[in-house]
């Protein structure tokens, strides 16, 4: 397992500096991606999946997704990041310590 995580980070702000609305933007995509989830995990179908999740960065309300769901599901990666460039929503990476399991 590796120590680092890489996570791509889609931030509510516009790449032009503008709020992105609907304000509950991030829950709905997050929602949206709740089924990818990490073989054998376990967790009721109302839970966001542990790969994309809202969450506030630096004071703006972000989507933050593990880059593993690049390897788990193609398609949904895609579409998140497809998501990000169609409403032209400022992206940022990151890389973090691995999780310990809950």
């Amino acid at each position: 397992m590796s120590d680092i995580v890489r996570q791509f980070i889609i931030h509510g702000i516009t790449k032009d500096g503008q709020r992105f609305r609907p304000s509950d933007w991030a829950e709905r995509l997050a929602g949206v991606m709740s089924r990818f989830r990490p073989p054998g995990s376990t967790g009721g179908y109302l839970t966001y999946s542990p790969y994309v999740v809202p969450m506030v960065v630096d004071g703006i309300r972000s989507v933050v997704i593990d880059c593993r769901l690049h390897e788990l599901e193609p398609l949904a990666w895609n579409f998140v990041c497809e998501f990000a460039h169609d409403n032209q929503l400022k992206t940022s990476e990151r890389d973090v310590p691995p999780r310990e399991p809950a």
